[in-house]
């Protein structure tokens, strides 16, 4: 392989691509929803300037997909915490984990993402509808809600899953161990279709792990709950700030 074939990749290996470099069409991707309310000052110490904190809540979300082009089904689970960024309203991704390792790693090398491997899992259970994480063998958190308890407004669903989001992107230089890359990114979800949407009473358990530290975030209050099923496609990032335009020259 030539000098000049190696830049025609963006991941490695180098012979098997790990993902598909096109944007990314899901069809019947399941959201299952919690919104809670926590410490306003735990939310301080993980939220990073410049986004602003505007209340103290977060949503916890399981999301099965039916479908994913290039990836096949999958389950995902995180936390999301509410911001605002120059008066927009949006979300912080603060922790995901999936157990597709091709989803994972494409979402943190393509995009910012924080990806990591997990065991999340969304089923069905004598009524209720039940979201776990897991990471190796130890429970991270349980979340219920009564399945299909009552419809949720389609419009109110849309709004709940097209808020923009916000993470951070770090590249590091190998050399130097300093940042090549330092980038408050943002991105939204497009071409929405929802299928269905319900809410109800719902609670959640999140335990602690040094690994996956939800808990750290804890649950004071459920605020509400939704269950979702939608077709969607994820837009490519955009930086909003460059935290090295911030750092004094050396």
């Amino acid at each position: 392989m030539r000098a000049d074939d190696v830049l025609q990749h963006l991941t490695t290996p180098l012979a098997a691509p790990v993902y598909p470099l096109r944007p990314t069409r899901f069809t019947d991707r399941e959201y299952f929803n919690v919104v809670y309310r926590t410490d306003p000052e735990a939310l301080r110490t993980v939220v990073p300037e410049p986004l602003e904190v505007s209340e103290p809540l977060v949503r916890f979300e399981v999301m099965k997909m039916g479908e994913v082009d290039g990836y096949g089904p999958y389950v995902e689970s995180g936390q999301a915490i509410q911001v605002e960024h120059e008066g927009e309203r949006g979300e912080y991704l603060h922790a995901m984990y999936l157990d597709n390792s091709a989803a994972t790693l494409a979402g943190r090398e393509l995009s910012a993402y924080p990806k990591v491997l997990g065991t999340p899992a969304l089923r069905v259970d004598q009524g209720a509808l039940v979201g776990t994480l897991d990471r190796g063998t130890e429970r991270v958190a349980t979340a219920t809600m009564a399945y299909e308890w009552e419809p949720l407004d389609h419009d109110a669903a849309l709004a709940e899953i097209t808020v923009p989001t916000f993470m951070v992107k770090l590249v590091p230089d190998l050399r130097t161990q300093r940042h090549l890359v330092a980038d408050l990114v943002r991105t939204e979800i497009t071409d929405v279709t929802v299928k269905s949407a319900w809410t109800g009473p719902a609670r959640l358990q999140l335990f602690a792990h040094a690994l996956a530290p939800m808990a750290d975030l804890p649950v004071l209050e459920v605020v509400r709950a939704s269950h979702i099923v939608t077709d969607l496609t994820l837009a490519p990032v955009r930086t909003v700030h460059d935290y090295l335009a911030d750092r004094p020259s050396a």
